[in-house]
């Protein structure tokens, strides 16, 4: 079964759930399992629980199938994602324009390749799916 892997902020902003109801409909077409990944950050000093994630993410789209909710802790939101798509060996990963546009800016100071893309395909053999803001 493919895998679909979503980051989200908690509590949701509005960027992570349009984020979210696009991965959602991502997952229900390649009937794909679906990792909704938030991570913590330790300078933060929150701590968020898998079922806080679970239940905000259901009381904002109701119960959902082939769901699996994580909450991983670090000092580099990128860097989790990345590891979190890595060791789950993600086919896609949903992200918002936001997270893409730090992603790139990550990517351009450790590579010469500022096109996540193409680097996420050659180094994680996963497709990006980029969901652009809405606007006001």
């Amino acid at each position: 079964m493919s895998l679909v892997v979503v980051p989200v902020r908690y509590p949701l902003s509005k960027h992570s759930r349009r984020t979210l109801e696009r991965a959602i409909e991502v997952a229900r077409e390649r009937e794909a399992a679906l990792t909704i990944l938030h991570v913590d950050l330790y300078q933060n000093g929150k701590k968020v629980t898998r079922i806080d994630l679970k239940n905000a993410v259901e009381s904002a789209f109701g119960r959902l199938e082939r769901a699996r909710y994580v909450v991983r802790t670090g000092f580099l939101v990128e860097e989790s994602i990345l590891d979190e798509v890595a060791a789950e060996a993600a086919d896609a990963v949903v992200i918002g324009s936001k997270q893409a546009s730090r992603l790139r800016r990550i990517f351009q100071r450790f590579t010469d390749n500022p096109d996540i893309d193409r680097y996420l395909r050659s180094h994680l053999d996963c497709e990006v799916i980029t969901v652009e803001s809405a606007r006001a």
